[in-house]
């Protein structure tokens, strides 16, 4: 009988899955590794911003554009190269992205792409892929770095905490505000429709606001209240200084003068003003409130501006956000960019050099049972010749004129904007304005005051007065509505339903007081409703208003208590004219209301 031996397989031939020996796993396993490694290290050879610029095209193209940016050098030294901008960092999407990329670099090696000129021609459309990729992931490279969760609003500006906090509840991502920071922004050849469409939020990115940035917010709120107090109470003890000095010279000219003799004295710009005397509005101002409100330079900012869409909070705006909520603390700023040119918004073509960008004005407010009394007062600036005009003066009559417009919520963007709501890019001395042969030549110039002699030509109006206003320019159109007026019979009918702004206007030169309203037209006349006095003394402008209370008159605003309304105002210093002025945001006026800007205290 034969001696049959079972052979047990060695370990190397065991059988494991599918019928797999030990031996053909591990080969296959070292294989893969090395496969791996070597499809790893391709992967990340190719991933490097030394690669993405290695051809000419590329890195004296968007290469030059990207080094200027805050994403090359910053004061922290945090470096955001090609791949970690444009490469996802999940293994899946990365690879995906690799695939995407060979039609790139198809593009170049076909000679698409293999130019400045070329890659300019096509920057558009791939500008485009990019701002819809990211959109489509929530700006997920963005977030490798800048985690909505993680930011601190102490160390943002106003704005920024603004539009981030609208971020979180409404559902908006990084890339609908932040288009064409490493490279040349191409965001204006978008069509509006594009635009809305693109930067519409998504309800599926809304965040719970973290409660570290609510704790951040109240942190920075108090820091700033604080601040402000402290100014304010060191303003308010050089003023009360500064009104013990002017009332002991009253006394003292009024003894030594007697009360009816008036001397004069030159001012710094050689305007006259009047030696201290008895003021005919009798006020104790130490029962007013006081506020600290800066008027600023805007150029050619009209409210067209403020709705299209160079503006980036034109979305914050027209859901209601006030112009205040989000550029309150950078007044100044905002002043000092627009007057020198210097403004990325390309505001002011025209630079008057010396102006000066804003103007910190003092308002103290009180009221007693017939009248309303406001107190202006800022410093005065120095002379600033006008380049564009004879004698550098634009109104030489004028060293400075006031005015200032109340309304209701009646009248649209009053609420958050003011007396902005009047300003157009249709107005005199504004961009579009027509010209006087235009003007002339309208079949409206019978019913709207076209003062084309005396340079006037389109004042102001509101948008209430017109069918439609222009803010795209499509096809060369000109912005504004001035031609677009309504039927007599609807303006009356807006009229009727409080759709105006009342206005007061004071001229320094020739102390006249005009009373009026703006709907159709700024219709402006000598009124009766208000007094003024205004004086020069010590480099220090003060100009006091007294205005009734109520009015049965057309186009006056009556106050009353319990209400709020909307105040604007504007200052025309150094002999200027038309848009060449300093504005204030919009601002809440009320009797004896804490919560309004201007809470006018009883006497």
């Amino acid at each position: 009988m034969a001696n049959n031996t079972f052979l047990k397989p060695s370990f190397w031939s065991r059988r494991l899955i599918l019928g797999t020996t030990v031996s053909g796993a591990v080969i296959f396993f070292i294989v893969g590794i090395v496969f791996w490694g070597g499809f790893n290290t391709a992967m990340e050879a190719t991933n490097t911003t030394e690669f993405c610029i290695g051809c000419h095209e590329m890195e004296a193209n968007v290469y030059q554009e990207y080094k200027p940016s805050i994403h090359f050098s910053n004061r922290t030294g945090v470096r955001a190269g090609c791949p970690d901008c444009h490469v996802p960092k999940p293994w899946i999407h990365k690879v995906v992205r690799k695939i995407q990329a060979s039609k790139e670099v198809f593009s170049w090696l076909t000679g698409k792409l293999d130019t400045k000129e070329k890659f300019n021609e096509h920057r558009f459309e791939l500008a485009q892929s990019v701002w819809h990729a990211m959109k489509s992931t929530d700006s997920r490279e963005c977030r490798n770095c800048h985690n909505f969760e993680s930011m601190n609003p102490e160390f943002q500006k106003p704005r920024a905490r603004k539009q981030h906090l609208n971020a979180f509840e409404t559902g908006q991502t990084c890339i609908d505000c932040h288009k064409g920071i490493a490279h040349h922004n191409v965001r204006d050849k978008l069509s509006d429709e594009e635009l809305e469409k693109l930067e519409a939020p998504n309800p599926d990115y809304i965040r719970e606001v973290p409660q570290a940035y609510r704790e951040g917010l109240a942190r920075v709120e108090a820091k700033e209240a604080a601040a402000a107090a402290k100014v304010k109470e060191e303003k308010m003890a050089e003023k009360a200084k500064t009104e013990q000095k002017i009332a002991s010279a009253v006394e003292e000219a009024l003894a030594n003068a007697g009360s009816s003799k008036a001397t004069t004295s030159k001012s710094s710009k050689g305007s006259v003003s009047a030696a201290p005397s008895a003021s005919n509005i009798n006020v104790d101002w130490g029962k007013a409130s006081s506020k600290d409100i800066g008027v600023f330079y805007p150029g050619t900012a009209s409210i067209e501006w403020i709705l299209g869409r160079k503006h980036g909070g034109k979305r914050a705006f027209t859901k209601g956000d006030r112009c205040i909520e989000c550029h309150g603390e950078e007044i100044a700023d905002i002043g000092n960019n627009i007057v020198t040119g210097e403004s990325e918004k390309k505001l002011e073509p025209n630079v008057i050099p010396g102006k000066r960008g804003h103007i910190d004005v003092t308002i103290d407010s009180t009221y007693d049972a017939e009248n309303l009394y406001l107190r202006f007062s800022w410093a005065d600036g120095e002379h600033a010749a006008v380049p564009f005009v004879d004698g550098g003066k634009m109104d030489p009559e004028n060293p400075m004129k006031l005015a200032f417009m109340l309304a209701t919520d009646d009248v649209e963007y009053a609420d958050r904007a003011g007396c902005w709501g009047t300003c157009h890019a249709d107005a005199n001395s504004m961009p579009f304005a027509p010209d006087a042969d235009t003007l002339k030549g309208s079949d409206l110039a019978k019913r709207l005051k076209f003062d084309t002699g005396s340079g006037t030509g389109v004042t102001k109006y509101l948008k209430e007065s017109r069918t439609k206003l222009e803010l795209k320019g499509r096809g060369g159109k000109a912005l504004g509505g001035w031609d677009k007026l309504k039927d007599q019979s609807d303006i009356d009918a807006a009229q009727k339903s409080n759709q105006f702004m009342d206005v007061i206007r004071y001229k320094s030169g020739t102390k006249e007081v005009e009373d009026g309203q703006i709907l159709a037209e700024r219709d402006m006349h000598k009124g009766v409703g208000a007094a003024v006095e205004a004086s020069l003394k010590n480099g220090t402008w003060s100009v006091v208003v007294k205005r009734k209370l109520k009015s049965d008159k057309a186009g006056d605003v009556s106050i009353e208590t319990g209400k709020v309304y909307n105040f604007g105002f504007a200052i025309h210093d150094d002999y200027s004219s038309a848009r060449y002025h300093h504005v204030s945001f919009g601002y809440k006026l009320a009797l004896d209301n804490a919560d309004a800007e201007l809470n006018a205290t009883k006497q």
